[in-house]
């Protein structure tokens, strides 16, 4: 399965840059607003150390890694719900994502401009939910418009689809994101199609200078889900070898608070509630996403849509499991390589193989 994530925050804030140096894709990232104005798109593969191991082990021609789908929006602003800079472009473009990176900025260089003049991480955030939850309570509002005929008509469907709207809009109007309303699966089916932006999650990256010192409780000290990177640096680093650049790294004593972007290609698998399992041969060794509590019919999905239906069984075993057994005839003998049916709950870091 692929999924998509949406870089997003004000004009120069270091989105573009961002984009760069984790798709390595060469773009505008001129200091000016709206410098991006049509989405960049860029894949990027899941650092899976994993993989090497499980190629050397089966001596596999390639190796294939799952990827992300990023994608660089232009900036927001004020307003942008009623169309303000390129608002309603923007909307449309983050509601096709899966999950939102919201960038703000912790620099300050004078000769980047800030659009409202000041670094404030907080305001900034705020600004951005705001017009997140105004498009979300425009779509609510246009939702309950549709449906009130059907709803007076007495219509099951419709009236249970108003009870829904409804709570969506309280909770908009109290300035609360979507995803803070409880629903059942079956709601969560009837709305699927609304693609709310205030209910896709969200990831925070502060935008700092590499050699700043960072105390994460007391920058955005409400919010978990948040990273600090600095991205600039990171961009200067691309030129470098990946052993130079460790040792550029502790040259200069990075706060231990401050992480790569490695490390955030890594948070978006996790908030997004994935997991990887792994196949391994002699023609390739790869890595598959699927959901967290997958089945292994589900699972198998992922390689082919008929493996779902056709399952008949799977073998499984842990990777390192695999790799210190030295070879499938030992995982067997040893009783680590099991059989597993159709109930099993596929676990990151299985590796298996599907009869069907």
């Amino acid at each position: 399965m692929g999924f998509s994530v949406g870089i997003v925050g004000l004009p120069n804030v270091g989105k573009s840059t961002l984009f760069k140096t984790i798709t390595k894709n060469e773009i505008d990232i001129s200091n000016y607003p709206f410098c991006t104005i049509d989405p960049n798109i860029g894949i990027v593969k899941v650092p899976d150390k994993r993989l090497k191991k499980l190629s050397e082990f089966s001596k596999s021609k390639k190796i294939i890694p799952t990827a992300i789908e990023f994608v660089d929006i232009a900036g927001l602003v004020k307003d942008a719900h009623k169309g303000e800079g390129l608002g309603n472009k923007f909307l449309s473009n983050i509601r096709e994502t899966d999950m939102i990176i919201h960038i703000v900025r912790g620099f300050e260089d004078n000769n980047i401009t800030h659009v409202s003049g000041k670094i404030d991480p907080e305001s900034d955030i705020e600004t951005i939910n705001i017009e997140l939850i105004l498009a979300d309570l425009e779509t609510i509002n246009n939702g309950l418009l549709k449906i009130q005929k059907d709803v007076r008509a007495g219509k099951k469907e419709a009236i249970e689809l108003q009870n829904i709207l409804e709570k969506y809009k309280l909770a908009l109007e109290n300035e609360n994101f979507a995803n803070s309303v409880k629903l059942d699966e079956n709601e969560k089916k009837t709305v699927k199609g609304l693609q709310l932006l205030t209910n896709k999650p969200i990831f925070y990256v502060v935008n700092v200078n590499e050699n700043e010192k960072i105390d994460e409780n007391e920058i955005l000290a409400g919010i978990n889900n948040k990273i600090f990177i600095p991205i600039k640096f990171e961009l200067d680093l691309l030129e470098l070898s990946s052993e130079e650049v460790q040792e550029f790294k502790i040259e200069t004593k990075l706060d231990k608070n401050i992480s790569s972007l490695e490390n955030l290609i890594v948070k978006c698998y996790d908030l997004l509630g994935l997991i990887t399992f792994l196949t391994t041969g002699k023609d390739e060794t790869r890595a598959w996403t699927v959901k967290k509590n997958s089945t292994a019919p589900q699972a198998g999905s992922a390689i082919h849509s008929d493996f779902e239906q056709k399952f008949i069984r799977a073998s499984v075993i842990n990777w390192q499991k695999l790799l210190d057994s030295k070879s499938w005839q030992n995982a067997t003998e040893k009783g680590l390589l099991r059989t597993e049916g159709k109930e099993y709950i596929v676990q990151d870091g299985d590796v298996i193989e599907f009869k069907i």
